[in-house]
């Protein structure tokens, strides 16, 4: 496993890290998320990413409960998670609010059953709270001694660079990493959020960086019944016939490489420096090791002018920016 700073801080993560979304606490039983996670920390992943909305915090609790078992030395992991999702139908128990942070760092931290989170993602931009008031509060948990570092999540490079003008005017500490979605098949941050984030020092650790398993190859030839194509709607604009094709397309090159498709896609990722981590999510121990190898691996120039003459996709702009209230 190789490593890398988030940003230009000091914190060091996995270039390949594991995340809790959709699986730990919801599809994959908690024996089959044990030994996921324990072969994570084996193979030397030490960032695990996790939100309170995910499976309503019983991510965070099945996550809390493995890493106790384990007895895993606190300090040797970098684990995150997130707030801004409703948890309850309490009107205030959502959004970047004081009250709601402060709230739910503690909710979060009894979940995990841990004394603070390494870094706290703000799960999305709130419209309706003063980007000041949320700074503020970010920034006290920092000071406090809640979290190390707060970040953003899928924040245009608009409001990050306003969050970090505020910050800076207010001597508060600003967000130090943003958690996009980026892949071969979804390059929106390619048009500015790169730029910016490079610009200010800001890590990025990407989530979906396998577009949901069809950069893995698996939908290559039909859907597999109860599979998140399947059961999911967050595959239904990106599984489409031609970018199947672009897949079987990108599987001929993995294959010169003596590689799967789904470590080209993580490697195609990662030759980029301003990408800190890779969080990939995992259902079985062969997933995380599989996605582990891809850890290290460089890509020629000639590999990858082939693999955008294949994608032929400019990054256009996101549909995930505004929340649905």
């Amino acid at each position: 496993m190789e490593y890398r700073n988030v940003g230009k801080t000091g914190l060091k993560i996995s270039e390949i890290s594991l995340g809790a979304w959709l699986t730990y606490g919801g599809s994959v039983e908690n024996d089959r998320s044990k030994l996921c996670i324990t072969k994570a920390v084996e193979l030397g992943i030490n960032f695990i990413d996790i939100a309170d909305v995910y499976a309503r915090g019983k991510a965070e609790i099945v996550v809390g409960e493995i890493l106790k078992e384990e007895n895993y030395n606190r300090q040797d992991l970098v684990i995150s998670s997130k707030v801004f999702w409703p948890m309850s139908n309490n009107i205030n128990d959502k959004g970047l609010s004081r009250k709601h942070i402060r709230e739910s760092i503690e909710n979060s931290l009894d979940r995990l059953q841990t004394d603070y989170l390494d870094i706290y993602f703000a799960h999305r931009f709130d419209p309706y709270t003063p980007l000041e008031e949320t700074i503020r509060a970010m920034s006290e948990l920092v000071e406090q001694g809640y979290v190390h570092y707060w970040g953003t999540s899928v924040w245009s490079a608009v409001q990050l660079e306003r969050a970090i003008g505020i910050a800076k005017n207010l001597g508060l500490h600003p967000p130090l990493v943003e958690q996009p979605r980026y892949n071969m098949l979804d390059r929106f941050i390619e048009l500015d959020v790169i730029e910016t984030c490079k610009r200010n020092g800001m890590g990025i650790v990407c989530w979906s960086p396998l577009a949901q398993g069809i950069l893995t190859g698996k939908y290559n030839e039909n859907i597999p019944e109860g599979s998140r194509g399947a059961t999911t709607k967050w595959l239904k604009r990106e599984l489409t016939p031609k970018n199947i094709e672009k897949v079987k397309q990108l599987q001929i090159i993995a294959d010169s490489l003596e590689i799967t498709v789904g470590q080209l896609s993580l490697a195609w990722i990662l030759h980029q420096e301003e990408i800190s981590c890779a969080i990939t999510g995992a259902t079985k121990q062969a997933h995380v090791e599989s996605n582990v190898n891809a850890s290290g691996i460089k890509l020629e120039s000639d590999i990858l002018q082939q693999i955008e003459t294949i994608l032929d996709n400019k990054p256009k702009r996101h549909h995930l920016y505004n929340p649905p209230w």
